[in-house]
């Protein structure tokens, strides 16, 4: 298979919003078109742009009930790409992930110059700190292999434990962007401003959230606390 043409896929607004639902869960059609702002039939188009290109892979199940089977989609592929443009420099390369072991990078730029009195000079800095990022490009490959081996494994834990894929989607989407509003949410979840602080004051009760000022994210020295054993107490969190 052909290395897939990222940067034409992650261009339109639909498909990259389709490819972050489908990261949280398994997705049939009308349900990713529940959630999106575009008619079903652009939808389809976007889904089939990115099984064409490798993106995606689609297969038939039977529901719950009596009717036809549904289409499901899912992401082909495991990769991280990494890319630079600047006036000088213009590269991307598609790391793929595995869980290849690695126990310490030493980075060290210390040695280079920054100044340089000839060309050959020039040259030869400008391979060893290709060298240097190389190792950043190994460490980020294994990184991103472990985070994505626990997403897949802390999704299954909640909905086993807990079951609310609403709950599930906010926790989500606040571990891979750290905090987010609840107008935010409310666009992307297709949901109501109120449905959206009602579902995070339920998740509140199994991952400590900070919800404030319209913006909620993952309270961190509280989950410190809780996983030291630490009941921590007080004044409920500020909503709205």
């Amino acid at each position: 298979m052909t290395e897939p043409d990222i940067f034409y896929i992650l261009g339109n607004k639909v498909r990259r919003d389709l490819l972050s639902h489908l990261t949280c869960t398994e997705c049939y059609f009308s349900f990713l078109s529940s959630k999106v702002s575009v008619s079903s039939t652009a939808v389809a188009k976007h889904l089939k742009i990115m099984e064409r290109e490798g993106i995606l892979k689609s297969y038939e199940r039977e529901g719950p009930f009596i009717g036809p089977a549904r289409k499901y989609y899912d992401i082909a592929i495991s990769k991280t790409y990494v890319t630079t443009v600047t006036p000088n420099l213009f590269w991307y390369r598609g790391l793929d992930l595995n869980e290849s072991p690695i126990e310490k990078v030493n980075v060290d730029l210390t040695q280079i110059p920054m100044e340089h009195e000839s060309f050959l000079e020039m040259v030869s800095s400008f391979l060893e700190l290709s060298s240097e990022l190389e190792k950043i490009l190994l460490a980020l490959q294994v990184i991103e292999s472990r985070r994505d081996r626990l997403m897949k494994e802390l999704k299954e834990r909640y909905l086993k434990e807990i079951g609310d894929m609403t709950q599930l989607a906010i926790l989500h989407y606040l571990l891979l962007t750290g905090e987010a509003t609840v107008e935010e949410l409310s666009d992307r979840l297709n949901l109501k401003e109120r449905e959206v602080l009602v579902k995070a004051q339920e998740l509140d009760r199994f991952v400590p959230l900070i919800i404030k000022d319209g913006t909620i994210k993952i309270d961190e020295d509280k989950l410190k606390q809780k996983l030291g054993g630490v009941e921590y107490a007080g004044e409920n969190k500020g909503r709205g």
